[in-house]
């Protein structure tokens, strides 16, 4: 006859359920199934937490609902660590995160973008010259990054005024 086995944590663990909790030890963390340490990490290593905890339900050793209320953490980000370990593998929460592509405003292509707005064109004329987004022009506008000059008042329009 098999023998059961008591939910038995150290003292000071944080049970996640009845099998597996955790123990947070200064700068440490110690997950704990039954009595014996399976994994441990630093408090800050958010790679490996997400890692461990997305093991874990894999394994079937937690629900989802319980590591979030366990850990303070909201469900869609266990969802979301749960499928990079299917998609990836433990080496996906190790891996370098993707990055934006180059700039499209690059140090000359400002400098014509500047040199055309100084001349008094339009932003829709600078992005048709340029092929760049009116938006993106007007984000370094307001950005700092291009200066529009204000409007040049044209001194040879005489206005006059009609009085009645």
């Amino acid at each position: 006859m098999p023998q059961m086995q008591l939910p038995f944590f150290p003292p000071g663990a944080t049970p996640i359920n009845n099998n597996i909790g955790f123990i947070r030890d200064n700068d440490q963390i110690t997950y704990i199934y039954g009595h014996l340490a399976i994994f441990s990490h630093a408090v800050d290593d958010t790679a490996s937490f997400q890692m461990i905890t997305s093991q874990i339900y894999l394994n079937g050793s937690a629900k989802q609902s319980e590591i979030s209320r366990a850990f303070g953490v909201t469900k869609i980000s266990v969802k979301r660590s749960v499928k990079k370990y299917k998609e990836k593998g433990p080496k996906g929460f190790y891996e370098k995160p993707n990055t934006r592509g180059p700039s499209v405003f690059t140090p000359p292509v400002l400098a014509k973008a500047q040199n055309l707005l100084n001349e008094g064109y339009e932003i829709s004329e600078v992005s048709d010259k340029l092929q760049i987004k009116k938006d993106t022009l007007r984000k370094a506008i307001n950005s700092g990054r291009l200066n529009k000059p204000a409007l040049k008042k044209n001194r040879n329009h005489v206005t006059s005024r009609i009085n009645y």
